[in-house]
């Protein structure tokens, strides 16, 4: 099919590259000039597993192209809207800006018999509200609603191989020419017995915060459950393992630590309260608050637990912060918990040295008053204490013993509960962890 990918950010720069592996003819299109030169360029603008060799392999075929010019949409077929809603300042509602933009923009170069699909995260209502835009433009147009599901560091699977696949289609005839439109897109995950849910719209826009506000629900109460542990001197890691035992909570996401960030879970869920706050429905979600005052507590808890490992007081000691992304596999530092405690650690007098894989170039921007490293051993030279605050899989890795020559003193707080405790105080560490003896 001719399809066309509007907005080349996270999201809409993976589906468009996987789109064209899956042999689709592909547009994106962006406002982003810069963005636009490198996705042309086969460079990913963002660090992602698997993307720079999907966009080469795409590119070289000739089924992927990126373009400014919104012209270019006219004569294809189908138009996903892939662009960011970010939280607007000062409040919890998302900013529907970039959505209402892409719509009106692309409405313009419609004809008869094309489908737009939103794929962008949306407070409940806006795909009837555009769909009308959509109808007012090309009365024989028609919009659809297919929410994203990916998890940074595994977007090119996720995409690609699906573990589920949700159509909010209207009513009628018109719904059953849309889902048409979707199958033939997605045809190679539906031949591999991918579950398909169709619905309405409402549906649709609600599976995926749903899906949001769980996760966050669920780490946030395994990391309440670390806030008993620490007066208690219960372990929370068994605590987890017993209770992950049990089959209607499984083990998944409930590791306690510093708790969720990234671009999704905490807009999406300060915009899911929101809108149900505008629709009248605000009590059925106000444990949403407490979700995201744990998830803020646990940063807190972290840079107390350093001070206390550096006998009270962080003034002018070394601290090396390994991890700065908000989780590993991604260079995103988008409301990261990790970049946050590096930062209040420096507020409060330590001297930050940092380094991450992959989001120091991003840390460096936003936080220019950090120093920075080329590696855990530069990081960690003459260090007082370390903070491991990413779970990189090089920094689960490293070897106590050999880490330890370099350090000037052995202090290590487990920020992600990542490391093995005993063999860490084996080789002499002084080790503490959130929500662990």
């Amino acid at each position: 099919m001719r399809i066309t990918v509007i907005g080349c950010g996270y999201l809409g720069a993976v589906h468009a590259a996987c789109m064209a592996e899956l042999g689709h003819e592909v547009l994106g299109i962006d406002v982003d000039q810069a963005k636009i030169e490198a996705l042309s360029a086969g460079r990913a603008p963002f660090f992602e597993p698997g993307l720079p060799e999907l966009l080469a392999s795409a590119s070289a075929t000739g089924r992927l192209k990126f373009t400014t010019d919104f012209s270019q949409a006219a004569g294809y077929d189908a138009h996903f809207i892939a662009v960011g809603t970010p939280q607007k300042k000062g409040e919890y509602a998302a900013d529907m800006t970039y959505v209402d933009a892409a719509a009106t923009s692309l409405a313009q170069y419609l004809k008869p018999g094309d489908l737009v699909i939103g794929k962008s995260t949306v407070p409940v209502g806006t795909a009837r509200r555009l769909a009308e835009i959509v109808k007012a433009a090309q009365p024989e147009a028609e919009l659809a609603w297919n929410p994203e599901f990916l998890r940074e560091g595994f977007a090119v699977e996720d995409t690609l191989r699906p573990d589920r696949l949700v159509y909010g289609v209207p009513d009628g005839e018109a719904g059953e020419k849309a889902k048409a439109v979707l199958d033939e897109i997605y045809a190679v995950a539906l031949g591999n017995d991918t579950p398909l849910v169709v619905t309405g719209y409402e549906t649709a826009e609600l599976v995926k915060v749903s899906a949001n506000a769980f996760l966050a629900t669920k780490i946030s109460f395994i990391n309440a459950i670390a806030e008993v542990a620490d007066v208690t001197g219960a372990d929370v890691t068994k605590i987890a393992d017993a209770i992950g035992y049990d089959a209607r909570i499984g083990r998944r996401f409930l590791n306690a630590g510093l708790g969720f960030g990234g671009g999704c879970l905490p807009k999406d869920i300060r915009a899911f309260q929101a809108r149900a706050g505008e629709l009248g429905a605000d009590q059925a979600l106000t444990f949403l608050k407490e979700v995201d005052a744990i998830n803020i507590r646990r940063r807190v808890r972290a840079v107390d637990l350093t001070r206390e490992l550096l006998d009270g007081s962080l003034r002018g000691k070394k601290v090396a912060v390994l991890g700065l992304a908000f989780k590993p596999d991604s260079d995103d530092i988008r409301d990261s918990p990790a970049l946050d405690v590096a930062a209040q650690l420096r507020a409060q007098g330590a001297r930050v040295v940092a380094f991450d894989p992959e989001a120091v170039p991003n840390a460096q921007r936003q936080h220019p008053e950090l120093d920075f490293a080329s590696s855990a051993e530069e990081a960690a030279a003459d260090a007082d204490a370390v903070v491991v605050l990413t779970e990189w899989k090089q920094f689960r890795e490293l070897d106590p013993v050999a880490f330890g020559e370099s350090v000037g003193a052995k202090n290590i707080l487990d920020g992600r509960n990542c490391l093995d405790p005993e063999k860490w105080r084996a080789a002499g560490w002084h080790y503490r962890a959130l929500g662990r003896p």
